[in-house]
């Protein structure tokens, strides 16, 4: 029997045991040509047992790198591709440098203050007036957003003044609707229900009414014409 602690170190889990002893073999074969065609029955297996890679531009490459790496770069092989170096597989992305200004508009997002540094530049009047009042729609559809509610206009009107320090004034009313989870809609939406549910309760009684009214008539007649 033979026990993972002595089989050769599994390198890339994805693609099975079953495979990396394909690629180990075929490292054994002399004659190039038949190496190579082994290797791309090896590359169709590889992208049966490993699907998603099918979504990456360009899988066929990615496919070849683990091929190559699978056999510990030690595979040698016409490849329709360049063999990588385990320093190009291997190697670690840079970190992504991450923000340390501090801002004051930290609840509103970076892209609002970008918006109201160019408000301030901007020297045509009329411009500036759609830029005060683009802001202070932003701003109010982002609170309403988060807290749920409506906010006064005032207390836009006075936030902006203290970002801008009183050099950006709105002159529209910013109108916005707050969602809420028990909006009236779900409940018309029952009410609906309920009375088409009452009305087909009142159909049912009046037709067994007018069922019952047949019955009796039909039940006189049929006496009257039975005495007569």
């Amino acid at each position: 029997m033979e026990y993972n602690t002595t089989r050769n170190k599994l390198i890339m889990r994805e693609y099975g045991r079953n495979v990396q002893k394909m690629v180990e073999y075929i490292q054994t074969i002399e004659d190039p040509e038949k190496r190579k065609k082994n290797a791309q029955s090896i590359i169709e297996l590889m992208a049966i047992l490993n699907p998603s890679l099918k979504n990456v531009e360009d899988y066929k490459h990615k496919l070849w790198d683990h091929l190559f790496e699978i056999s510990d770069f030690k595979l040698e092989v016409d490849a329709p591709y360049p063999k990588p170096t385990p320093e190009e597989l291997r190697a670690k992305p840079e970190p992504v440098p991450y923000p340390t200004r501090s801002s004051k508009l930290a609840h509103l997002g970076s892209n609002l203050e970008g918006l109201i540094e160019k408000a301030l530049e901007e020297t045509d009047p009329e411009k500036k007036q759609g830029f005060a009042n683009s802001i202070a729609y932003y701003m109010k559809l982002a609170y309403s957003n988060w807290h749920k509610e409506i906010v006064h206009d005032d207390a836009i009107q006075s936030e902006l003044s203290e970002i801008t320090n009183g050099q950006l004034t709105f002159t529209n009313t910013p109108s916005v609707k707050v969602f809420r989870q028990d909006n009236g809609r779900d409940k018309g939406n029952f009410n609906s229900k309920r009375n088409k549910f009452q009305q087909r309760s009142n159909n049912g009684s009046n037709g067994n009414g007018n069922n019952n009214n047949r019955r009796n008539g039909n039940g006189n007649n049929f006496k009257k014409k039975r005495f007569i």
